[in-house]
């Protein structure tokens, strides 16, 4: 009976003494393991200002191109890029042969319609109407001849001296004589149809326009400031030869940028006029621009690899002229503006099955906590519902691991 209270009292001993090891592996466990060191950050109140960034061009608000008005060789280039330039000034001047040699050929075709109007007008050229007078003169010879033969043979019939049918043959002659200068009267003065009138005034007016547009040619080819502006971009260079059409030079008034903006297509629907800008010039560090959205995308298109489309921006500043038209450069476009939201690091945010959740710190534990989004910026996130101020997130690990639930934690900060 001894034996077996002893040997139960060496089982309890045994089990008591395991059940004090398991117990003492576990708390050492607990101290001795590795802790996930993970970057954390703080739910804070804070202004949120949502952005977008792109790429666009500079360009003049009231760009003049200047082109060729006929294929000429450039004689001579009177100013530089950068020139100030009033309205009226000589820019540049062609070789203006071959406009001369238009404006001659014109005025030819001028005198010669009119030549073709006078005659036609005055019925007949001085040589022709000198022709019809002459005729006229000798008909009318002819007709008094055949009057002055007529009357002394109808004498001489009354006395029986002449036969009737020489009165009669005379009579005739008369009237054949009469005939012959009715129409040599008429053609001297209606030589020429109505139809025939309007074809040569129709000419002249024809050639006259030709003649006024090979003058506006050579007045062309002195090329001049259409108005006051900087000439900001010259592309040919004296004695070189260039088409009708090309382009010659560029100006424009400085003061008065904007930039063509390329924005992602998913990003369009953000976009509004007058919402504010911020240009940079990468040839200009720290210096930066202000403008606004002038005109919102108004069609998508491919541009190089992107599908984007184009807003104009107007550049509120510029005074020292230091942007340049032409020029690449970067645009940041805020499209909201919140003084005081509820904010945390967009690196915290996590996503499943189209739901969005954060790891949230408690104690030395990650909980996974859904929430709900707000406007988002480039590096922070509003959140409307899911935490409270003060919380602490888990944005990451210092070690690469994965964020995971119920894994002991070493916040970092």
């Amino acid at each position: 009976m001894v034996a077996e209270r002893k040997q139960l009292n060496r089982r309890w001993l045994w089990l008591g003494l395991f059940v004090v090891l398991v117990a003492v592996y576990v708390v050492v466990r607990s101290l001795t393991r590795d802790r996930m060191p993970v970057r954390a950050a703080q739910v804070s109140q804070a202004p949120l200002e949502s952005t977008i960034a792109t790429n666009g061009r500079v360009e003049p608000e009231g760009n003049v191109e200047v082109h060729s008005p006929v294929s000429a060789t450039v004689k001579a280039v009177y100013v530089q890029p950068g020139d100030e330039v009033p309205a009226g000034k000589l820019l540049m001047q062609l070789d203006d042969v071959e406009a001369r040699a238009k404006l001659a050929a014109a005025e030819s075709g001028v005198k010669t319609a009119q030549a073709a109007l006078e005659t036609t007008t005055q019925n007949g050229t001085l040589e022709q109407r000198q022709a019809s007078a002459a005729e006229i003169a000798r008909n009318k010879l002819e007709r008094d001849q055949a009057q002055h033969d007529l009357d002394a043979l109808t004498k001489l019939n009354s006395t029986g001296a002449a036969s009737a049918s020489e009165v009669a043959s005379a009579r005739q002659r008369l009237a054949t004589a009469e005939a012959g200068l009715h129409a040599a009267e008429q053609s001297s003065q209606s030589r020429y149809a109505p139809s025939e009138l309007a074809r040569a005034q129709a000419a002249l007016q024809d050639a006259e326009a030709n003649r006024q547009a090979a003058q506006q040619i050579l007045a062309q080819t002195a090329v001049r400031a259409a108005k006051a502006g900087t000439v900001y971009s010259i592309d040919v260079k004296a004695t070189e030869f260039v088409e009708q059409g090309k382009m010659l030079l560029q100006m424009a008034d400085l003061g008065k940028l904007r930039v063509r903006a390329y924005f992602d297509e998913p990003e369009i629907g953000r976009l509004a006029s007058g919402q504010k800008a911020v240009i940079k010039w990468d040839a200009r560090q720290g210096v930066v621009w202000h403008g606004h959205i002038e005109r919102t995308p108004s069609t998508v298109e491919q541009y190089e690899t992107r599908r984007v489309g184009e807003a104009l921006i107007h550049i509120d500043d510029n005074p020292d002229g230091q942007l340049l038209p032409n020029t690449n450069v970067t645009v940041t476009v805020t499209t909201s503006s919140q003084a005081d939201v509820m904010s945390i690091p967009r690196e915290a945010l996590r996503s499943e099955n189209g739901k969005t959740f954060v790891y949230r710190i408690v104690g030395d534990e990650l909980k996974k906590t859904f929430v709900v989004t707000g406007a988002i910026n480039i590096s922070q996130v509003a959140i409307t519902s899911g935490l409270k101020d003060g919380e602490w997130v888990a944005t990451g690990t210092t070690s690469g691991q994965p964020l995971q639930e119920d894994v002991p934690i070493q916040k970092m900060q």
